[in-house]
């Protein structure tokens, strides 16, 4: 008999899919089937780079801000630019961002190399733990990517690891669970079901097992980030969930403190993570959904005047989707600053030029002047999508 089956009797290495009640089935289809989505949709190249960079910035910082970094998410951002410059005194916080997106690039590399292919090994864990800690102050008895030969807890919420004599042991018992005993589905018919159910589970059991002297959270985390990356999670959703940890920072220790303290209840982890992270696809696509209507809209002017081809016409086209570009409404004596081309347009014409266009682009019915400026009225827009009713029906 082993010691952690009397200290940690929760690490059984279980998992039955009966006690997964249909809402939480319902939340893993709807995770699955918003990936799917945003996965298939193309976005402006402009619109990608900016997404998978914001959220390489908040999964990055998600995951080092539980642990005590305080970078803002705009120094982090500034950090993946290379224009964050830190005191030397806080020079960590910045290796610590670096080490979380080298790591992402790293499992990223690894995944294309492999086509997609990527057994979950003691040696790959280990190799996650050495890029999160390296270049850091850390204590003279931690050997990053070495598992440990003394026992640990975890501040703030009283928990110790398991025996350090058994952690070899479980590792290898959890990646041997992970990658042959871990079967709901066909892979490819519910990929990212079992992957996010994967996930969420090899994260709550590092986190348990606490196999490392330091970065065992980010080392779960990234392991996590890696699983649902290999499942066709597209790469800003993959981030999602470290995000969402340290949105609810409390909530995430609790509910690490709570799966331990039931005896292994997994389920009630599981559906607190797979909530957080159909919330934050919600968010996602709602970013895709905006950039779709914008493509809409514009290819809607574009058509509106695509008879006309006189100067004039163009002018009024390029002043149509130059105001359209503004997020809130502009004042009738900045208008012609919005764009180069607009002031250009307007530069060499009479005063009454623009008040002219400003009352034909109106009658158009694609322009509002409010009190507050004039503004595109891309609501219209809304029109082309199919009926649903607002306050539906209970059955």
């Amino acid at each position: 008999m082993r010691t952690y089956e009397t200290t940690h009797p929760w690490i059984k290495f279980q998992f039955d899919q009966r006690q997964i009640h249909p809402k939480l089935w319902i939340l893993l289809g709807e995770a699955q089937s918003k990936c799917e989505h945003i996965a298939g949709v193309p976005l402006r190249p402009a619109t990608a780079a900016e997404l998978h960079r914001l959220y390489l910035a908040k999964g990055a910082l998600g995951t080092t801000a539980i642990e005590g970094n305080t970078l803002s998410e705009k120094e982090v951002l500034d950090q993946l630019d290379g224009k964050l410059r830190l005191p030397p005194s806080k020079e960590y916080l910045g290796t610590e961002i670096d080490n979380i997106v080298k790591a992402c690039s790293s499992i990223l590399k690894e995944l294309r190399d492999s086509n997609g292919v990527s057994e979950i090994t003691i040696e790959g864990i280990k190799k996650l733990n050495k890029q999160v800690l390296e270049g850091l102050p850390i204590n003279e008895e931690v050997i990053p990517g070495e598992i440990r030969t003394y026992s640990v807890g975890i501040e703030g919420i009283g928990y110790r690891g398991a025996p350090a004599e058994d952690c070899e042991y479980l590792l290898n018992r959890l990646c041997e669970w992970l990658n042959t005993n871990f079967r709901i589905f066909s892979d490819k018919e519910f990929g990212v079901v079992i992957a996010l159910l994967k996930a969420i589970i090899s994260h709550l059991y590092l986190a348990w097992i606490h196999p490392f002297g330091d970065g065992n959270g980010r080392t779960a985390r990234l392991l996590e980030f890696k699983i649902l990356l290999a499942s066709g999670v597209p790469t800003p959703a993959a981030h999602l969930l470290s995000n969402f940890y340290n949105e609810t920072r409390q909530e995430y220790y609790r509910q690490l403190t709570r799966a331990s303290q039931t005896g292994g209840d997994i389920i009630t982890f599981v559906e607190y993570a797979v909530r957080g992270f159909v919330d934050g696809l919600k968010i996602q696509l709602k970013t895709i959904q905006e950039q779709q209507l914008d493509v809409v809209w514009r290819n809607y002017i574009h058509e509106m005047f695509k008879d006309m081809n006189k100067r004039s016409e163009v002018r009024l086209r390029h002043l149509a989707l130059d105001i359209s570009k503004q997020k809130e409404p502009i004042p009738m004596d900045k208008i012609k600053d919005i764009s180069p081309r607009v002031a250009a347009h307007y530069a060499r014409l009479s005063s009454r030029a623009l008040p002219r266009d400003i009352k034909f682009l109106v009658k158009m019915d694609l322009i509002e002047t409010t009190s507050e400026g004039i503004r595109a009225k891309k609501e219209l827009i809304s029109s082309f999508l199919p009926y649903r009713r607002k306050n539906q029906v209970k059955i």
